[in-house]
């Protein structure tokens, strides 16, 4: 991480310079990360109990249940939460039956 190579303090350097040598802007430098806020720590429970009761549901189908519960939610927010969170509705993915690399192909 270029952030952890910027020296604060006794620096020969200012920040700026050392910042414009990293190639590293420093509103980048200052940044400090924003973590969830409470609304969205409720939701992401409540996403954690229905995808355990029923884990293929998707985005769509989840968005109406929080709704049904009551939660005014978007897909937007319901799909970026669920990917924060790691979880993905499961169902059968793409090239699922697909031979074999050594497998022998008969037929015309």
């Amino acid at each position: 991480m270029k952030r952890t190579e910027v020296e604060k303090v006794l620096a020969t350097m200012a920040i700026v310079r050392q910042c414009g040598l990293l190639e590293l802007s420093r509103s980048t430098f200052y940044y400090q990360p924003v973590g969830e806020d409470a609304y969205n720590l409720a939701l992401m429970r409540r996403i954690d109990e229905q995808f355990t009761k029923r884990p293929f549901y998707g985005v769509p189908r989840m968005t109406a249940s929080l709704r049904r519960m009551g939660y005014g939610v978007d897909p937007k927010r319901v799909r970026r939460l669920m990917r924060v969170m790691g979880i993905e509705a499961i169902y059968p993915k793409p090239r699922l039956s697909a031979n074999g690399p050594g497998h022998k192909v008969y037929g015309p």
